[in-house]
């Protein structure tokens, strides 16, 4: 296989005013190529319409020869919206000539020179950029030049020229040409030829020098990411552009999201959506035990422990080109030991193991999910080194087995594969959240939540950090974006009550707005029974009453919740109703007596 690389000596242009076939009137010769000089004409025939002549430099060259005649076959059977529109081949004086739309605009490397892209302009570029090479490579057409000389920008429209090197796929024989850096090394070359994934490392070449972005540029790390992948060795780098594809659409969407605010959700086409809420307790009314075992008027966590995560976690779309995904498809169960027998008779496959491996986890049986996981790599062989799905099962385990840290560097590797996809950044959010690294969990949980407000354990994992950091009404206002129609909204409300009423770990006890505002919206939550009411009720109350204590009579405003007006005795009067009424929930005489204890000793004094 031989390369051309250094551009050939050059040959004659035509002059201005030339008349090129009786119809096209050159008006300039604006570039030279590695094939041909590019002139800007005039079209006589159709009302003076500028077109572009784009013929050769060696014109006794007959491998030129032979590329110019490949390439106007191919050229002119093409039609997208994002290359340029051959619709013409002409003779002149002996030499051929390509006949093209002349797009007007500039280069992106013209771009670059006068300031650059934004990331967003960079992926928005490449999202049309990549959708032009699916289109060639499913014509069975690789680009082989993708550069930003070859790239031009009109308005939000690129478009992609000089086909020069196009070759069909698989082809062994023909001489490479293509340019450093944007062109694979001689050894991928040697061992693979050029594929698809030529062009990817080419794009993400592209976009790496296109863009110059710092470290607080939104969404600057998973660009970065994409970037890499793009240009990572054969074996990890994207398989094709569809799966490119959908990465730069998903960090596009970060991107913009972060910068705008506005959320734009979308469906992964990588990750199932998971009905799991990531919360340890603080979407639902304090339990019994908050009073009946010694009781704390802090907050609790709410955090999940990591065994909990490694169940609640999105997972991975099986593989449609697993064997046995036709099948995994249709099992469903309504728990983990049923769906495991039902496994058990399904053909071994790598998709079969890794759901073997999740029916484990979710039911503790960390021993059994770690061999399954080890027949699916035996299963992939050489690939389980290239494989996110593999780093992504082995990351659950490691929460199961409470190993944070090591299940933080399982997800990273996912993130690097897939740095488009809301899942990994959530995992990596919990993990950064419990290891105590506030600021990574925020940025993590923040770079889900702002794209899609379906993924409500990005916004109660949010609201943790921000309370961990005493930011009350932050919280809040977080919880209070659950959009209406999400299965968590109702503990999004129960929880921005807690919150309100709450004495924050390490923080300040509630203010009287605060408490106010909890019992007003306790008076308008709708709750799925009178025992969720009264546990709820009674921490309302408890905060206030501890408030009257300081700040005495009229500190608070009136209400259904708290009283009218709110006074020590009449809060001293609910309370005692309140730990009466709990009382009627016990389950055991222990339970029952530790509650009327405290209404007995909150209950007002008489002189009586």
């Amino acid at each position: 296989m031989g390369f051309e690389e250094e551009p050939p000596e050059p040959g004659s242009a035509l002059g201005p005013g030339e008349l090129v076939a009786g119809q096209y009137e050159v008006l300039t010769c604006f570039a030279r190529g590695a094939f041909g000089f590019v002139h800007l004409a005039r079209d006589r025939n159709l009302d003076g319409k500028q077109v572009v002549l784009k013929g050769l430099t060696r014109p006794h060259d007959t491998a030129a020869i032979k590329l110019a005649e490949h390439e106007s076959r191919v050229l002119t059977a093409l039609e997208h919206p994002n290359i340029v529109r051959i619709f013409n081949v002409v003779s002149h004086r002996g030499q051929r000539y390509l006949v093209m739309d002349h797009v007007d605009g500039p280069s992106l490397r013209t771009v670059r020179e006068s300031g650059g892209l934004s990331i967003a302009d960079a992926l928005a570029a490449a999202v049309q950029i990549l959708g032009a090479l699916d289109y060639l490579h499913r014509q069975g057409l690789l680009y082989c030049d993708m550069k930003p000389d070859n790239v031009i920008r009109t308005g939000d429209t690129v478009k992609l020229i000089d086909f020069g090197a196009i070759r069909r796929t698989g082809d062994r024989d023909s001489v490479v040409l293509g340019t450093p850096p944007y062109l694979v090394g001689r050894t991928e070359i040697r061992e693979h030829g050029l594929t698809e994934r030529a062009d990817i490392h080419a794009v993400g070449v592209m976009l790496d020098e296109l863009v110059e972005c710092g470290a607080g540029d939104p969404g600057a790390e998973s660009f970065r990411r994409l970037v890499a992948r793009a240009r990572t060795d054969y074996d990890r780098r994207f398989a094709d552009v569809p799966e490119m594809l959908r990465q730069v659409r998903g960090v596009l969407r970060e991107v913009r999201c972060l910068a705008d605010g506005r959320p734009r959700p979308a469906r992964s086409e990588v990750f199932a959506e998971s009905a799991a809420l990531l919360d340890d307790g603080l979407s639902l009314a304090p339990p019994l035990t908050a009073w009946t075992t010694g009781g704390t008027a802090t907050l609790g966590d709410g955090r999940p422990a990591p065994a909990a995560v490694a169940t609640g976690l999105p997972v991975p779309h099986p593989d449609p080109a697993d064997p046995q995904t036709p099948l995994l498809r249709t099992v469903r169960a309504p728990d983990p030991a049923r769906l495991l027998t039902k496994l058990a008779v399904l053909p071994a496959s790598v998709e079969v193991d890794f759901h073997r491996a999740r029916a484990h986890l979710e039911a503790g049986n960390e021993s059994a999910a770690a061999h399954c996981l080890a027949a699916a790599e035996r299963n992939l062989g050489w690939r389980a080194h290239h494989d996110w799905r593999t780093s992504w099962h082995r990351g659950l385990l490691a929460l199961a087995e409470d190993r944070v840290s090591e299940a933080a560097d399982l997800f990273d590797d996912v993130y690097r594969s897939t740095p488009g996809e809301p899942a990994p950044k959530l995992a990596l959010g919990f993990c950064a959240e419990h290891l105590a690294r506030p600021d990574t969990a925020a940025r993590f949980y923040e770079s889900v939540w702002v794209c899609d407000r379906l993924y409500v354990s990005a916004a109660f994992g949010l609201a943790r950090v921000r309370l961990r950091a005493g930011e009350r009404a932050a919280a809040v206002a977080i919880l209070d974006e659950v959009p209406e129609i999400s299965l968590h909204r109702h503990g999004a409300e129960v929880a921005a009550v807690r919150i309100l009423a709450g004495h924050l770990p390490g923080g300040p006890r509630p203010s009287a707005e605060d408490i106010a505002t909890a019992a007003d919206r306790l008076r308008t939550l709708t709750l799925d029974g009178e025992e969720t009411w009264q546990r709820l009720a009674t921490t309302v109350q408890e905060s206030a009453f501890r408030y009257v204590l300081e700040h005495g009579d009229g500190a608070l405003p009136p209400g259904p919740v708290l009283g009218d007006p709110v006074s020590e005795k009449g809060l001293r009067d609910r309370l005692e109703a309140s730990y009466r009424a709990l009382s009627r929930q016990a389950r055991t005489a222990n339970e029952h007596a530790v509650l009327i204890d405290r209404a007995n000793a909150v209950r007002a004094r008489s002189l009586w």
